[in-house]
């Protein structure tokens, strides 16, 4: 059978640009796989692995004007974007540079032996150790830093875990540029090239989430599709941890206070978050429950303005841009739909943004309307609009999980005043990230963020950015009894690694 080409093709339009690489066969994911097992063990070192992350951070950064030129070409997202997202790309791997060095991901616990308690307890110590070979599913609409060289994995090496990395078809140039660096990083420093390394092709994703030697994966990207992979992974005769990014509407709460007291910057804010980046951002607020009467109509007036002086822009590829105007096209036919400013197609190669609004009370109980809390990528959102709060939380009800909640608060309600309060305690369930008097899109890189939340936003618990996203690719193991000259280094009584620990209940 003939190899089957990967083609990068120009999203503007829609020709492809030049043959990149072909589809991986079953064998050469099944090689790729036992290629990155039987390197693992190179990467116990953290000295290494922080050098490594590092010389990969430098070596992107050197070879930052062509990675931008590469991304550009395949997903139009233009330069300054993507020079804003090759920073975030880069201070991830550093950062997690930085996490390896300090250890305290490795969660180190010790007890000394206590005969006298009850029960007794025996010498234990418990730390962390990498799960294996990790698969990482590239995400689309972030060709640096949700794919290659993405957080998951710059997460998964930090932890000590090889990557092979199924790349994702709209910018596989950029993906096999991307990666020739961090093969390159990875020697530099004296690791094989093979601790990454990259496949192509629906049927090589497939392939991999079944390979017996994967002990994990990360995905980026649809529900229909990240579903699919997360059943393959729980149906293995061996299930492995999926983690998996699948859909949002990151819904906004705007109180008839916050209406009255700033319509028009709301209005204008909002129009800003949901176009940004042509609405192809996984935090785009999707969903909107805001007041009927003047206020709401205020702030729909400012939307208005604001949106219909947004210019139409080019979607990452063809695919995407007839499942928007289709999808566009659904939700506006519904009864009671009304579009203010109507999305849909721009020119032959681009999108037009747009809003629908809709009674909230036609979205209170199951019926014709649910399409509405359904994602659509794009630029797009549907302003729900209100009566009473009885609504809000009849609609709220109705909600899947989400990356995302924010709230739009007056500034008494921020202070204490009103029920602000209650609706945080209310919107907290559905997301993983809660915010006030903000907007959801940029995902900062820090310890404490949280980018996951409840089904179907993620299928696991954990975060896909900051610090903690290490610990989807970890396993505790405790050693009981063990003798001093067998125990790992990290749990020698001496701790020679200098390593924070908590001993017999207390931080050391």
């Amino acid at each position: 059978m003939a190899a089957t080409p990967v083609w990068s093709v120009d999203p503007r339009t829609g020709k492809p640009r030049e043959e990149v690489a072909v589809e991986a066969t079953a064998q050469e994911v099944d090689e790729a796989v036992r290629a990155a097992h039987a390197v693992r063990g190179s990467l116990a070192d953290r000295s290494v692995r922080a050098a490594f992350l590092r010389a990969a951070a430098d070596l992107l950064d050197e070879a930052g004007p062509h990675v931008i030129e590469a991304a550009d070409a395949e997903t139009a997202l233009g330069p300054g974007r993507l020079t804003g997202e090759l920073a975030r790309t880069t201070a991830q791997f550093r950062a997690f540079a930085a996490v390896i060095e300090e250890g305290a991901f490795l969660d180190i616990r010790i007890d000394h032996a206590d005969a006298n308690a009850t029960p007794p307890i025996p010498d234990l110590r418990r730390f962390k150790i990498p799960l294996g070979v990790v698969a990482v599913y590239a995400a689309s609409n972030f060709p640096l830093a949700f794919s290659v060289p993405g957080g998951d994995t710059a997460s998964a090496l930090a932890a000590g875990c090889p990557v092979v990395v199924k790349a994702h078809p709209d910018h596989p140039a950029t993906s096999e540029l991307c990666a020739s660096v961090l093969r390159r990083a990875a020697e530099s420093v004296g690791l094989p090239a093979d601790v990454l390394s990259v496949v192509h092709g629906f049927e090589a994703g497939v392939e991999l989430v079944k390979h017996p030697l994967v002990s994990a994966a990360g995905f980026t990207g649809s529900v229909r599709g990240g579903r699919a992979l997360f059943d393959a992974a729980a149906a293995r005769p061996t299930p492995i941890p999926f983690h998996g990014e699948l859909g949002s509407l990151n819904p906004v709460v705007i109180t008839e206070a916050a209406a009255v007291e700033r319509a028009e910057e709301i209005g204008t804010g909002l129009a800003g978050s949901m176009t940004l980046g042509v609405g192809q951002f996984c935090v785009k607020p999707g969903f909107v429950l805001a007041p009927s009467g003047d206020a709401g109509d205020a702030l729909v007036k400012s939307l208005t303005a604001a949106v219909s002086s947004t210019a139409a822009g080019v979607l990452l590829d063809h695919r995407m841009r007839d499942n928007f105007i289709a999808g566009v096209r659904e939700r506006a036919e519904l009864p009671g739909v009304d579009a203010p400013v109507t999305p849909g197609a721009g020119g032959e190669h681009t999108v037009s943004p747009g809003f629908l609004t809709v009674a909230a009370s036609e979205l209170a109980s199951d019926g014709a309307h649910d399409l509405l809390l359904e994602e659509c990528f794009g630029p797009v959102t549907v302003v729900a609009r209100y009566d009473s709060a009885a609504e809000v939380t009849a609609v709220l009800s109705r909600l899947p999980g989400n990356l995302t909640a924010t709230l739009q608060v007056s500034a008494a309600e921020a202070a204490g005043e009103g029920d602000a309060s209650d609706l945080l305690t209310e919107v907290t369930p559905l997301a993983g990230r809660v915010l006030v008097n903000g907007w959801p899109t940029g995902v900062a890189v820090a310890p404490a963020q949280h980018h996951g939340g409840p089904y179907p936003a993620t299928t696991s618990t954990s975060t896909s950015v900051g610090g903690t996203a290490i610990e989807r690719w970890l396993r505790p193991v405790a050693y009981q009894t063990t003798p001093e000259a067998l125990l790992p280094p990290e749990l020698r009584e001496a701790n020679p690694l200098s390593l924070p620990r908590r001993v017999d209940g207390r931080p050391e």
